[in-house]
């Protein structure tokens, strides 16, 4: 996996000395240790917003979506608006492990285990916007081209709604697979070290009877490298058929071909600021700092700026292309003069300020190194992309063609309720999952240790003296 050389003038990835026993410690240790009072807050707070948006669920379905804020002119509001965002968080989670994998990145052994798990968590919580929003969620599968008895009834194959489901099952399906044979070492490791015989027999099956044999290894490293091949277009293909919901639709302002490659580079931002928000604090709490570097930090930061100037680029053009051509009716989209000042003006400027002008302060090392400001400007990065998916959905569905038919969409207390509970879902899943599994993949790192370790590095510059 890991080539044999790394020149002295890189930064180490692991600091603080370790040993290759240190490293199984100091990641076994949140698993095998009994959790703080703060992980139980956590937990309990999680769980109170979790049990509320289930309550919400359940009176959307009983009562049906008239329960929204949604109208005959906005038919699609908060709920399709959640459902891009968290479609979009799990991209990093792919990107990291498939993409960097394929490119031999090492930085990204630290923070992959983690950035997958969201990924996994944030389409399971994409995935329930889409079926509530069915309002009559017990004839669900009729999604899938099944046979059945209402004379052969099919689905409409050309329709990108039903490309979304094949596309969101199958990307969600492969990063399981991903995810779960990455653990398979670390289950042995805990399996292992496992203390009571309930853990070690719930580890044991988990490890699927991994030895930690030559053969073993050789099959793992052939499969990750297959796997990555696999996930790779998906990290792609997910998201442009996100953007197809819109993009092959007739609504002004969303019928654009620039929607595709905009959609994915706004998901591999959104993703990589939501990597950064929950790593920051599971470094902090799970006591990996020698793990998860100011240099690893610095990095996604570096992705962040990159992505981020791509849908600076993308909106400038929407932008411009709407002025200049001089068109009346390009001032309804979301993205346009009129916007900037309509009613739905500060959805516009939160937009531009979250998106565009708060993370450009990352052009700098001195915040970019900061992780107080990191932590900041990836949480505001994450509330600026969900106004992305709002405006995109309210600004150009709020003025239609007829202007008798223009109106103003307001969530109602369900809607909230809803969004709500899924950010409650997700933080429940997060935290048990940083609890019984490793977070961070220490049989991957160990392979690293002499190459990218601090001490060895310090030999190796002292020798090269």
């Amino acid at each position: 996996m890991s080539g044999h050389y790394e020149a002295p003038i890189r930064e180490p990835l692991i600091i603080g000395h370790k040993t290759y026993h240190d490293i199984t410690e100091d990641i076994a240790r949140p698993i095998e240790e009994r959790a703080g009072k703060l992980w139980w807050v956590s937990l309990y707070a999680a769980l109170i917003l979790f049990v509320y948006g289930f309550g919400c669920i359940a009176y959307t379905i009983g009562t049906g979506i008239g329960a929204w804020g949604l109208n005959r002119t906005i038919n699609w509001g908060w709920d399709i608006t959640n459902f891009v965002w968290w479609v979009g968080i799990g991209h990093a989670g792919t990107l990291i492990s498939a993409v960097l994998l394929l490119f031999r990145q090492r930085w990204r052994m630290s923070v992959n285990r983690s950035a997958e798990a969201m990924t996994i968590f944030a389409v399971c919580q994409a995935a329930i916007f889409p079926v509530i929003h069915m309002g009559r969620v017990w004839v669900g599968y009729w999604v899938f081209p099944l046979p059945n008895q209402f004379g052969s009834l099919w689905v409409n194959f050309n329709s990108p709604l039903l490309w979304d489901v094949f596309a969101i099952s199958t990307y969600f399906s492969v990063s399981v697979v991903f995810w779960f044979m990455g653990l398979i070492p670390d289950f042995a490791m805990i399996r292992d070290r496992a203390k009571t015989p309930f853990n070690k027999k719930i580890y044991t099956i988990l490890a699927f009877g991994w030895g930690g044999k030559a053969k073993h290894w050789q099959r793992f490293e052939e499969l990750s490298l297959v796997l990555a091949g696999l996930a790779t277009p998906l990290v792609f293909s997910v998201h442009t058929t996100v953007s197809f919901d819109f993009a092959t639709s007739v609504i002004k302002g969303w019928h654009s071909t620039i929607y595709p490659p905009y959609f994915v580079a706004g998901a591999i931002f959104s993703g990589f600021a939501m990597v950064q928000t929950l790593l920051l604090v599971a470094r902090k709490v799970c006591h990996l700092e020698d793990y998860i570097t100011m240099y690893h930090i610095e990095i996604m930061n570096i992705v962040i700026v990159v992505t981020g100037g791509m849908v600076t680029v993308a909106y400038a053009t929407e932008y411009f292309i709407g002025w200049y051509s001089g068109s009346r009716y390009e001032d309804f989209t979301y993205l346009s003069p009129g916007a900037a000042v309509g009613p739905y003006w500060w959805a516009f400027w939160a937009l531009i300020i979250c998106n565009l002008v708060v993370p450009a302060l990352f052009w700098f090392k001195k915040v970019r190194t900061n992780i107080f400001w990191t932590f900041i400007i990836a949480l505001i990065i994450n509330i600026g992309m969900w106004f992305e998916r709002f405006d995109i959905i309210v600004i150009n569905l709020s003025r239609d063609y007829l202007p008798s038919s223009w109106t103003m969409f307001k969530p109602t207390i369900i809607d909230v309720g809803v969004y709500l509970g899924t950010i409650g879902f997700f933080s429940v899943l997060f935290l048990l999952y940083a609890r019984t599994f490793p977070v961070i993949a220490q049989a991957e790192l160990k392979s690293i240790l002499k190459i990218s370790g601090e001490t060895y590095k310090a030999k190796e510059g002292d020798e090269h003296h």
